[in-house]
């Protein structure tokens, strides 16, 4: 099976978790919804246009390895998060009903000191061309970022073209390989469920996943 490879690295990136108005946290790895906005975003397709956005979802499956930052001097950094904070209208009070707040101060945090790799590969599907996407990711219609538009990337997206028996497999062909891979491949290690699967019938919905923690060190949630 052939898979794309891009890489994530910028000096912050944002990877929302589930959340709701005043605190906006980022899962500690890039989530599925987010490389699927990623991948949208450089085919060019509108956040409007549910019906591309649904078909680029059901025919994709990723697979993320953490990768270690290295400092010019050849040390490694560990990844940590911050929070910052800005004021956002028309917040809603209560997640029934349409009442909302005049001004509400919010918090955001983001990852610093973080490098990913992400095997992206196709399922069954004829709508979705696996060439397509590595073009579009090579020359991005809509300028891409690493979760949330204040998270500039720092190098190309693009790595490579792979064919490997499997997506943990795969990981060996992209460099350093101590990392941590999450799959939705059953392994005997940590098993984690994340809510990262866009509802598109539903504004900013997510459905739940289940996902493995391979190898590595430091895993986090």
């Amino acid at each position: 099976m052939k898979y794309l490879i891009i890489k994530l690295k910028g000096p912050m990136q944002a990877w929302g978790t589930h959340t709701y108005e005043g605190y906006r946290p980022s899962q500690s790895f890039p989530t599925y919804s987010g490389i699927i906005g990623l991948l949208a975003a450089c085919m060019g397709i509108k956040r409007s246009d549910t019906k591309r956005l649904q078909e680029l979802s059901n025919g994709l499956k990723i697979a993320i390895r953490v990768d270690s930052v290295i400092r010019d001097d050849n040390r490694k950094c560990r990844m940590h998060k911050m929070t910052d904070f800005h004021t956002v209208k028309d917040a809603r009070v209560s997640y029934t009903g349409l009442k909302s707040h005049e001004t509400i101060i919010t918090k955001r945090e983001y990852l610093y000191d973080s490098e990913f790799t992400v095997a992206v590969w196709k399922l069954n599907n004829e709508i979705i061309s696996l060439k397509d996407i590595e073009e579009a990711v090579k020359k991005p219609k809509f300028t891409p970022f690493l979760g949330r538009r204040s998270c500039p990337i720092v190098r190309p997206l693009f790595e490579k073209i792979v064919e490997s028996d499997d997506e943990i497999s795969v990981f060996s062909h992209c460099g350093q390989a101590e990392g941590v891979i999450y799959s939705e491949t059953k392994s005997s290690g940590i098993a984690m469920k994340v809510r990262d699967v866009p509802i598109w019938e539903q504004k900013r919905q997510f459905a739940s996943r289940l996902i493995y923690a391979h190898g590595g060190q430091n895993v986090s949630y």
